[in-house]
């Protein structure tokens, strides 16, 4: 079938991953070259070669809830492309995918549904809640993997796993029994983050801190012998009533003299103590601050150096407790502290309020302001686990990529508190722990072991779930089979490479390895490639509050500006922002965004893949890669209509002349081969894209295929066969170089293009990835092809700086070796754009601009009327002159150098810079007319 005129993405992409998935591409396994034809879709093409190395890409499980974003699809790019590149290497690859039961946020999203039936989960029940909720899970939870499908990815979809599956969930239960018979999981009362509205304990990555405008209030505490009183500054008087000391630095001259003493808790009427505590910032208020244990982080950890009391006076849902004054209790903490500053008020206690920027917790989920809470939880003792994962940074069994993360990694081990793993959920892992009448409680794998050691008493679990990192923690070694000792997890334990964000490497990376280290003796991977953060092409993080974010399927298929518009304001409150946001959009967008294609938009994120913290993402470069997918596909036709019906040279006694461009073109193809190998194992995407794309468009497209033009139209049988042998094998080979970065493309023109070059298959996917020979590097005609070009580009110049048109076919002479030149001429002759190319011991003596390429000086050979090359010439030196003026002034100007961006100020001086060089030019010509 012929190749079609233009390259449409859509139904290629539709076509091939529906022939790949059912084909049993994906399967994990390296490939048996034995069967190299696959033909029925039960088969599948790999097996479990015994030589082949092992390679594994963990998938890091995206929510069920969720749908692919920017940050997704650019992560998920980069491990498809790692995916792609080793199984096409003959590695025995498995991509591991998967989902995360996400316990918070999938409770939130089937309790807002019930919310719009006035329902509530208690309404329902936990059994008939959690129905619910797998409902839901049946019928969105595919949403994430569909998108995924769309942007190419091949993980082994045969394998994909859910954490709440019957086989991981055993896996959470063995390693909390475990670890609790190994007394390092244990229950007990500490503080944690609270969300009042989801009245939950939350970890710290689902608590997001941001400045906002606040008070900081300055509280007389009578001193108890009635000598005077206390200053305190606060920005929570509220939490007062839970006082239980004030403290100073014990190096604070001005209140060495009250340590020891008392001072009265006012409206509470208690008594507390005055104690120094090096935690006391003597710089911040007065110096002297209260100690809330029960509400304070910080606080907490004074009150057990000192063995204060706790005194907790919030009921989770935030309101003030039965420990408080009566006329305190129900009210909701706010309230609360309106009230307490107009008693302290009224007592003549309250000094200011004054205004004070500070740092508020809230809820990622709920947008409440998070309370530090006393509450009864289960907690996993992390010091030891943590020396293991430090122990595999320092031998270098686990290395991060780039190298500075390890410090980021290193530096929350040495300071890693106890995790609180329980959630008042009901939604997740239910903790394995049965209560008997008395609160005594027993941990077991089951409820009939659990009343075995209760000794037949009624038992009840425990109704908090896991924390959601708890099961993502056992991801590694829970997805390959374990607590079962499988082929799988002997095979591909430790995995490859985790290819991550740095806001994950507290959270889940170091758990990982922690947890794979103690229950498997292996770290969970050999290498950590921490991504960048993407954000828009101004550098702005992607929010739905900015109305700056894209969707990467919109990005592939297209969107009209209405539906974006409608899009990014969709659920949004606030009309004024809504209608800042349709604005925004209508400006950058106002004829909505335009279909890129996968292959497109994955390219745009590999050439994107720095080692930097931040990716820009701009469409324009979305834009230049369609174009490159363009320029691919129509040099292939370009190709194909040069090498169907034609004797492409795959006869062996068929005799072939190969050019000095042919050998070039395949050298080039070496190094670009040996490029992208080095740059994959470096995880340096960027360069591998940036390899490809400049064999592809600066040498295959723009030499080669000029140069093969001579060669089919000039060229002896036997050249010409060359050429089309040349043309084929160094396409089809450039294909499968391409083909890990931009699936689809390379799939479609591979199928025909292969058959022309010898190569016969099923599919790229079951090809082998180029390898660089070294037989292939000819350097002497690479010397040459260089020199070519250089004379070319030489040509190309003269003919601007003449002003000549594409259409004046003009002589060109060259003072030099003349087998060298004539050897060329016939190239030059059709790049340049030339009459005819003569070699000469001399140049003659004329008018016209003389150019340099090594010892070899060339000249277009034009009659030109002086006078009037001379009025041109003075014409364009003025205006050139007039412009170097207009620069000169602007620079000179301090109020443009100091306030305008530097990157403006940048612009201009290279302006001013590259006038000055082509007024430089223009005089020479003017003075060599004269």
């Amino acid at each position: 079938m012929e190749l079609a005129k233009s390259f449409e993405p859509a139904d290629i992409e539709k076509r091939w991953y529906a022939q790949w998935e059912s084909a049993g591409y994906f399967k994990a396994g390296a490939y048996d070259s034995t069967r190299a034809s696959v033909r029925s879709g039960s088969e599948s093409p790999w097996g479990n070669t015994p030589n082949a190395p092992a390679y594994c890409i963990m998938l890091p499980p995206p929510n069920v809830t969720g749908t692919l974003h920017m940050g997704h699809a650019f992560q998920h790019t980069l491990m498809d492309a790692l995916t792609r590149y080793h199984r096409m290497a003959g590695d025995n690859t498995l991509w591991q995918p998967g989902t995360d039961h996400a316990g918070i946020a999938t409770q939130i999203v089937v309790e807002r549904q019930l919310d719009a039936q006035n329902i509530s989960r208690h309404d329902l029940g936990r059994e008939k809640f959690l129905e619910k909720v797998w409902e839901w899970k049946a019928h969105s939870g595919s949403t994430i993997t569909r998108q995924m499908r769309r942007l190419g990815t091949s993980p082994d979809w045969s394998r994909e796993r859910f954490t709440m599956d019957a086989g991981l969930s055993k896996a959470v239960t063995e390693v909390f029994v475990r670890l609790y018979r190994e007394g390092l999981i244990y229950r007990g009362k500490r503080l944690v983050n609270w969300d009042p509205v989801l009245g939950t304990a939350v970890s710290d990555l689902e608590v997001v801190s941001t400045e906002e405008d606040g008070f900081i209030w300055e509280i007389n505490y009578p001193l108890e012998d009635g000598s005077g009183h206390l200053t305190v500054a606060t920005t929570r008087p509220e939490t007062l009533l839970g006082d239980t000391a004030v403290a100073v630095h014990p190096e604070d001259e001005r209140y060495a003299h009250l340590i020891g003493k008392h001072v009265r808790l006012p409206i509470a009427e208690r008594s507390i103590p005055v104690i120094a505590d090096g935690y006391v910032d003597r710089e911040f208020g007065t110096g002297v601050v209260k100690i809330t244990p029960a509400h304070d982080f910080n606080d907490w950890q004074v009150g057990q150096r000192h063995k204060l009391m706790a005194i907790s006076v919030l009921t989770l849902d935030a309101k003030m407790n039965e420990l408080c004054p009566t006329e305190y209790q129900g009210l909701d903490r706010y309230d609360a502290r309106q009230k307490l500053l107009d008693e302290l008020q009224a007592k003549g206690l309250l000094v200011s309020a004054n205004p004070h920027k500070l740092m508020i917790p809230r809820g990622d989920r709920t947008h409440a302001v998070i309370e530090p809470m006393l509450t009864d939880q289960w907690f996993m003792s992390m010091e030891g686990l943590a020396k293991q994962g430090l122990a595999a940074v320092d031998s270098g069994e686990l290395k991060f990529v780039p190298e500075n993360w390890t410090t980021t990694y290193r530096q929350w081990l040495e300071n890693i508190q106890d995790w609180c793993v329980s959630r008042q959920l009901w939604w997740g892992h239910r903790i394995p722990a049965w209560y008997d009448a008395d609160g005594n409680f027993y941990v077991a794998h089951t409820e009939e072991d659990a009343r075995k050691q209760a000794g037949g008493r009624e038992l009840t679990q425990d109704n908090d779930v896991l924390d959601t990192w708890f099961s993502s923690a056992l991801w590694p070694f829970s997805t390959l089979g374990w607590p079962e000792q499988t082929p799988e997890l002997e095979r591909y334990l430790p995995t490859s490479v985790l290819v991550t964000g740095f806001d994950i490497i507290f959270f889940w990376v170091a758990r990982m390895v922690m947890m794979s280290l103690h229950f498997t003796g292996k770290v969970p991977f050999r290498e950590v490639y921490v991504t960048g953060l993407v954000r828009d092409s101004e550098g702005q993080k992607m929010s739905k509050s900015k109305g700056n974010v894209l969707d990467p399927i919109d990005l592939i298929d297209g969107i009209a500006v209405g539906d974006l518009v409608a899009k990014r304001t969709q659920g949004l409150m606030n009309p004024k922002q809504a209608a800042s946001i349709e604005k925004r959009t209508r400006k950058e967008f106002p004829e909505g965004i335009a279909a890129y294609g996968t292959d497109a938009l994955r390219f745009t994120f590999a050439s994107l893949a720095t080692h930097g913290r931040d990716i820009k993402f701009d469409l324009q470069r979305a834009e230049g890669y369609r174009n490159f997918c363009n320029k691919l596909w129509n040099a292939t036709r370009f190709a194909l209509m040069n090498l169907e019906g034609h004797d492409c040279g795959q006869e062996a006694d068929q005799p072939m002349d190969f050019s000095d461009a042919d050998r070039w073109i395949t050298a080039r193809l070496q190094q670009a081969i040996g490029d992208v190998h080095e740059a994959f194992a470096a995880y340096r995407f960027d360069q591998a894209a940036r390899t490809v794309y400049e064999f592809v468009w600066d040498e295959y497209c723009d030499w080669y295929l000029e140069l093969a033009k001579v060669q089919l139209n000039q060229g002896t049988p036997e050249q010409q066969r060359a050429t089309r042998r040349t043309l084929a094998t160094v396409l089809e080979t450039t294909l499968r170089l391409a083909h890990p970065i931009i699936p689809f493309i390379t799939e479609e023109l591979w199928q025909k293009v292969a058959p022309l070059a010898g190569v016969h298959g099923d599919s790229i996917m079951l090809s082998a990835y180029p390898q660089v020979d070294e037989a292939q590097r000819h350097p002497d005609s690479v010397a040459r092809m260089q020199l070519l070009k250089e004379l070319v580009n030489a040509c190309r110049t003269l003919r601007g700086e003449m002003n000549l048109s594409p259409a004046q076919r003009v002589p060109l002479v060259i003072e030099g070796d003349a087998a060298v030149i004539n050897a060329l001429a016939p190239y030059m002759v059709a790049l340049g754009k030339l009459g005819e190319v003569s070699a000469m011991t001399a140049l003659p003596e004329a008018d016209a601009p003389v150019a340099l390429v090594g010892d070899m000086r060339m000249m277009l050979v034009v009659e030109i009327d002086k006078d009037a090359e001379r009025a041109r010439l003075a014409k364009e030196i003025a205006r050139i002159q007039n412009e170097i003026k207009k620069a000169e002034t602007k620079l000179a100007n301090p109020s443009f150098v100091d306030k305008a961006p530097a990157a403006v100020v940048q612009q201009e001086q290279a302006r001013l810079a590259d006038f000055a060089a082509m007024l430089q030019k223009l005089e020479a010509q003017h003075a060599r007319l004269n």
